[in-house]
């Protein structure tokens, strides 16, 4: 059975498998998402991320992501800091301002780099959206938190237990508001700059971080005026730093990226 290469990698603690598919082709992704994922009997991970070349000269690079359960999942902001590191670090490209192409569009990555090191990623994640019927339908008996799209849908609670997004995740994921599930984040505001906040997945069911999650719910508590549009969001696995420009009304995500290890596994 023929093997392919992959790379372990996370951002905050929501980890991933890299695979380089400019040099390796993936037949069934999906597939494969679901059986190397698994946490007992394969690698384990939040899902599997596939680095590609880019089908348009608008961006140097393009990125796939498949959850856990095999669904294609929109955009990951811990995701692309790794690609950025991921890149860099393994030579396929010198940039250190990459553009990279997702299925929410073409997001820009300014690697920070020290001594060929890149020890943080910025990524500007483009403009919230806060209404969109391709995602969310306004019901009346969903309870209260906000709606906020980052390419891909979240829904943000603000409560004193954040320790219950288990239980809030599990039975809103796929609530009828949502006709394309959605990403559910519980969050408490610590003071004006900090935000402890935890992540329910679409896919994935709990994260120990996710950087979409993280932009979401700076975003809302600025919309709420919980804090300012400056926040340091405190997420299970680690912190990642979030902007929300008045200038061009962007969300700037920064945080860290880490290899874990590379190995090789069967193809699916």
């Amino acid at each position: 059975m023929n093997k392919i290469p992959f790379t372990k990698m996370h951002g905050a603690g929501n980890d991933y498998i890299y695979v380089d598919t400019i040099h390796h082709n993936i037949p069934d992704p999906a597939a494969a998402a679901i059986a190397w994922s698994d946490r007992h009997k394969g690698i384990g991970s939040d899902g599997l991320v596939l680095i590609g070349a880019s089908p348009i000269p608008e961006a140097d690079f393009s990125m796939r992501i498949f959850n856990a359960d095999g669904s294609e999942a929109m955009m990951c902001g811990n995701a692309s800091r790794c690609i950025g590191k991921y890149l860099y670090e393994r030579g396929l490209t010198k940039k250190k301002e990459i553009r990279l192409l997702t299925l929410s569009g073409v997001k820009t990555l300014w690697l920070k780099v020290r001594d060929d090191d890149v020890e943080s990623v910025t990524v500007d994640m483009l403009q919230p959206l806060f209404e969109d019927d391709t995602l969310f339908k306004d019901m009346q008996n969903l309870e209260k938190g906000t709606f906020v799209s980052m390419g891909n849908p979240h829904y943000v609670i603000f409560t004193d237990n954040v320790d219950q997004v288990g239980e809030k995740g599990h039975s809103l994921e796929c609530h009828p508001a949502f006709p394309q599930r959605c990403n559910i984040e519980l969050a408490h505001v610590i003071d004006n700059n900090t935000i402890h906040t935890r992540v329910w997945e679409r896919g994935s069911g709990i994260t120990m971080a996710c950087g979409t999650g993280a932009c979401a719910t700076a975003v809302a508590a600025a919309l709420t005026g919980r804090t300012g549009r400056s926040a340091q969001v405190v997420m299970d696995g680690g912190t990642l730093h979030i902007e929300w420009h008045e200038s061009d009304n962007h969300v700037y995500m920064t945080g860290p990226a880490e290899f874990v290890y590379d190995g090789e596994i069967n193809i699916i």
